[in-house]
């Protein structure tokens, strides 16, 4: 079972960046999609972006513009660039991996990020 470690947060001031890695226990090519989700305190989890193998990308409005999804398959690493950060993207953020035959999910325990104002 492929295991997933998120990495890089921390605490930065708004307007700053911070890049987020998520590495993998075994290849991550086996994966057709994976993810960023992010949940902050009272609040259902949001996907953040999404990259499929392929290399196509889909945002949430809230971070269009301000990050970038993508992932190394040679290196088994997700990474999610965060620019232009507002106190609103303070959240656990979390990596997902999605393989659709045979239909399997694995996700990774988070890592914080909190943006000050």
């Amino acid at each position: 079972q492929v295991q997933l470690v998120e990495s890089g947060g921390g605490l930065v001031q708004a307007g700053g960046s911070l890049r987020l890695s998520c590495v993998a226990s075994g290849s991550i090519f086996t994966f057709n999609v994976m993810e960023w989700f992010r949940q902050s305190v009272g609040k259902e989890r949001e996907l953040v972006a999404r990259v499929t193998r392929d290399g196509s990308t889909i945002y949430a409005d809230s971070v269009k513009g301000r990050f970038t999804i993508s992932r190394d398959n040679a290196a088994n690493t997700l990474y999610l660039q965060m620019s232009s950060l507002k106190p609103e993207d303070t959240a656990v953020y979390y990596c997902n991996g999605a393989q659709f035959m045979p239909p399997r999910r694995v996700g990774g325990q988070g890592t914080q990020v909190t943006v000050s104002s």
